[in-house]
């Protein structure tokens, strides 16, 4: 049985690359993404390579982050930014429209999303505080 990896079905590194492109272009032309946006560099070439390696590795495909970096550790890398729902939300927003425009195949679209929801929502590390009434 040939089961074949997430990296394989995108269409590998060429697709990965465009499906990090696509996402940080929405991150730097959405107004509705300011929130992450403004967390970042003004240059997002650094950001886009870092998540390009870690989305290679996390697919399936070769371990280019882990090899260059170490291991991701993904929370405590993003601790010293403010991530709340919002943040959250806007990172999966701009993730869905990559998603929808490279991913030829549905259900790995979905696979792909719900796998980004998972990560996304275990970013968060600030909790909104909700009026009293």
């Amino acid at each position: 049985m040939n089961i074949l990896t997430h990296y394989q079905r995108i269409g590998g590194e060429a697709k990965v690359r465009e499906l990090v492109d696509r996402f940080y272009d929405h991150m730097d032309e959405l107004p509705e993404a300011y929130g992450i946006r403004k967390l970042h560099a003004a240059d997002l070439s650094g950001s886009r390579q870092k998540l390009f390696e870690f989305l290679s590795g996390w697919m399936g495909g070769p371990p280019l982050y882990t090899d260059k970096h170490g291991h991701p550790m993904l929370r405590r890398r993003h601790l010293p930014f403010p991530i709340g729902d919002d943040e959250r939300d806007q990172w999966l927003h701009c993730m869905r429209l990559a998603l929808d425009e490279v991913v030829e195949e549905a259900a790995l679209r979905k696979e792909l999303e719900a796998a980004f929801v998972k990560v996304a929502d275990h970013m968060r590390n600030q909790v909104a505080v909700r009026p009293t009434a």
